[in-house]
């Protein structure tokens, strides 16, 4: 390992607060969506549809503003390095994975961003009516609203997959490697 045999206090604080935020979008995107489905069939009330929508676009901005401020953070300040003995297919592996964690956790918020700027009903931060979303310059329209909808939506699964790999990679160097991975994000772990 080289000698920053931690992460520092910010990155494990912003790691961890990012990790809860983004499982949880994608489990209460899911239930977004069975809300939706209540609304049509008459068993959920528009109001309750709202306030969920809303939150879950106030949490989306957080994430949008804490992972631009991980990546400036990450890209101004050293990492530990790789633990010695990695194979390089297993440094390409962990380089990818977390990279492509940074493209979802920008690239999400930023397509439902789209998404409801492109719809005609408003949305507001806090379920606050004096506090809307700001729209960004993109037409105001259905079709624009479903596609990134879409794509905003399906965003869910990539998320999954690379938190099921990013974990059983820090599993694997922890009780098989025995390498002291782990402990650089997870402080009350010894290296």
């Amino acid at each position: 390992m080289t000698d920053t045999p931690r992460y520092t206090a910010v990155a494990i604080t912003l790691h961890w607060i990012l990790a809860a935020l983004l499982l949880g979008m994608v489990f209460f995107g899911w239930y977004m969506e069975d809300l939706r489905e209540g609304l049509f069939a008459g068993t959920v009330p528009l109001e309750e549809v709202q306030q969920a929508y809303n939150l879950h676009k106030t949490t989306g901005m957080a994430i949008l503003v804490l992972s631009l401020v991980r990546l400036a953070w990450r890209l101004t300040h050293k990492t530990p390095g790789m633990p010695e003995g990695m194979k390089p297919w297993e440094k390409l592996a962990a380089h990818a994975v977390h990279w492509a964690f940074y493209v979802l956790m920008i690239g999400m918020p930023i397509m439902g961003w789209i998404s409801a700027s492109a719809s005609e009903l408003p949305s507001f931060l806090f379920n606050n009516p004096d506090m809307p979303l700001p729209r960004l310059p993109v037409p105001q329209n259905e079709s624009l609203h479903e596609v990134s909808g879409s794509i905003h939506g399906a965003g869910g699964w990539p998320i999954l997959i690379l938190f099921g790999l990013h974990a059983a990679a820090a599993l694997k160097h922890q009780f098989f490697d025995r390498d002291g991975l782990l402990a650089r994000m997870i402080p009350v772990l010894k290296g």
